[in-house]
């Protein structure tokens, strides 16, 4: 028994995924495969003999359980880390589909910022063409004013200017020198033929300054005689320039105002015919007037008798529309009077909706206008109240000084004498009112001032010694008013 040796034949796997039961081989011989509680019991007695280091495990009791647990356990560590490796891929595009939304979101917004953005140019646009489609239709109708403006033409005959070319037609009478020149000039030419035209008038001038005066006479009498006709001529003809200047300023009055009233006549006339073609701009606010039964009917019809008549004019369509529309009865009439009759209510509500709204515009725009004049009153009573205090305070401070001025002018004051001008002034005074009466203060001190001034230095010096005798005086006045002013102070 000591000799002898277990085999455990480990089982595998086989094609058909069957297991076969464990077999113990003895080396040695060559016995048939033993039992299985056989082999358990061999294995116990194996068991009691080897060590306890060789003792084979209690697990090892079950070779079957044993075989399955070992090829068990590979499958569920495979099948975890394949869960968990699913997880992590899960949650991975998990994060990753989230990121694109966000990202989907952002773009989102942006194109929605973009469309705004896009939607608010075309609106800005259409309002430019719209004030440019209004801009171009005033600039038309203006073109055509000056157009029809262009086509008029006066009935009328303007001025012809009588003063042509400037200046007068006559020359000035030439003097006694030059005339005696011309009758001198060919004598002393012959006497001094080499002589040129300096040379000759040196001469002559020499000659002029030995003349006598009587020789001299025939031609002053040439030049003035010629002098007269010259003057009279001229003054002829500054009164006829004058005369025709104000004909024709008269008469370019008279045609500018004729020509101004058939200007105006024209344009009224433009005016009426540029009325009658331009339309009255519409309120975009207001309701359109509702359509009749028949323009119902005739809009309902218009493209099937357009396309049954071959495309026919419009005229033609709505007259073959109305011919019909007489020949219907009064039930086939009904639904078009019935729509027609509702358009007509709606636009008759619409319409006191917008008669209402304009009042109320009206009312609010009278308003604002009370408002702004109360203000403006407001404004203008205070500026007004501003004013009447500065005239109060203006009118106190001047009573003020009045009073101090009162305060300060004592009656028992001495005045200041008068200077020795004055003195004077007042004795030659008397005397001139009694030599000339009915004389003016005016001529009088220009009289005093000029007797003054013609006075000796002796006789001023009476008067200053009257002067300096009263200021002496006036001096010593004072003092004692000075004394008796501090003594009452005192007091």
């Amino acid at each position: 028994m000591a000799d002898t040796a277990v085999v455990v034949d480990v089982p595998r796997k086989s094609r058909n995924n069957g297991r076969k039961a464990l077999k113990q081989k003895n080396p040695s011989s060559s016995s048939p495969s033993l039992s299985t509680n056989e082999a358990n019991i061999l294995a116990q007695k194996l068991s009691q003999q080897l060590s306890p280091t060789q003792a084979p495990s209690p697990m090892k009791s079950d070779p079957s359980k044993e075989n399955h647990d070992g090829l068990s356990q590979p499958l569920k560590g495979k099948a975890a880390g394949k869960g968990k490796q699913s997880k992590k891929s899960f949650e991975k595009d998990l994060q990753e589909m989230q990121d694109m939304l966000q990202k989907l979101r952002i773009e989102k917004e942006k194109t929605e910022e973009l469309l705004k953005e896009k939607d608010e140019m075309l609106k800005m646009k259409d309002e430019e063409i719209e004030n440019k489609g209004k801009e171009q239709e005033k600039l038309q109708m203006e073109l055509k004013k000056l157009q029809k403006m262009k086509e008029f033409k006066p009935n009328m005959k303007f001025a012809i200017s009588m003063n042509k070319g400037g200046g007068f037609e006559k020359k000035r009478p030439s003097p006694p020198y030059i005339l005696w020149c011309k009758d001198q000039w060919k004598e002393i030419k012959k006497e001094n033929p080499e002589a040129d035209f300096k040379e000759v008038s040196n001469i002559l001038g020499a000659k002029w300054k030995t003349i006598m005066a009587e020789e001299k006479k025939p031609y002053e009498e040439i030049y003035r005689a010629e002098k007269e006709v010259y003057l009279q001529a001229i003054a002829k003809e500054k009164r006829e320039t004058e005369a025709m200047k104000l004909f024709e300023d008269e008469h370019k009055q008279k045609t500018a105002m004729e020509l101004l009233e058939q200007y105006l006549q024209f344009k009224e006339e433009a005016e009426k015919e540029t009325k009658k073609k331009t339309k009255k701009e519409r309120d975009p606010l207001k309701p359109k007037q509702p359509m009749s039964a028949f323009f119902l009917f005739s809009n309902e019809r218009r493209a099937a008798l357009l396309a049954d008549n071959g495309n026919k004019n419009v005229l033609e369509a709505a007259k073959i529309a109305g011919e019909e529309w007489k020949n219907m009865t009064a039930e086939q009439k009904k639904p078009y009077e019935e729509i027609a009759k509702k358009n007509k209510e709606k636009y008759m509500e619409e319409m006191e909706v917008y008669k209402q709204k304009k009042e109320e515009e009206a009312l609010n725009v009278k308003k604002q206008e009370e408002e702004m004049m109360k203000l403006q009153k407001q404004e203008a009573l205070q500026l007004l109240k501003k004013k009447e205090k500065t005239d109060h305070i203006i009118k106190k401070t001047k009573e003020k000084r009045q009073q101090k001025k009162q305060q300060n002018s004592d009656p028992n004051k001495p005045k200041k004498p008068a200077s020795s001008f004055l003195l004077f002034s007042k004795e030659a005074r008397k005397t001139l009112v009694q030599e000339r009466q009915g004389i003016n203060n005016s001529t009088l001190n220009a009289l005093i001032s000029v007797k003054w001034k013609e006075l000796s230095e002796e006789e001023r010096d009476v008067w200053n010694a009257k002067a300096s005798e009263a200021m002496e005086v006036y001096k010593k006045q004072m003092e004692q008013y000075n004394k008796s002013a501090e003594e009452e102070q005192q007091h």
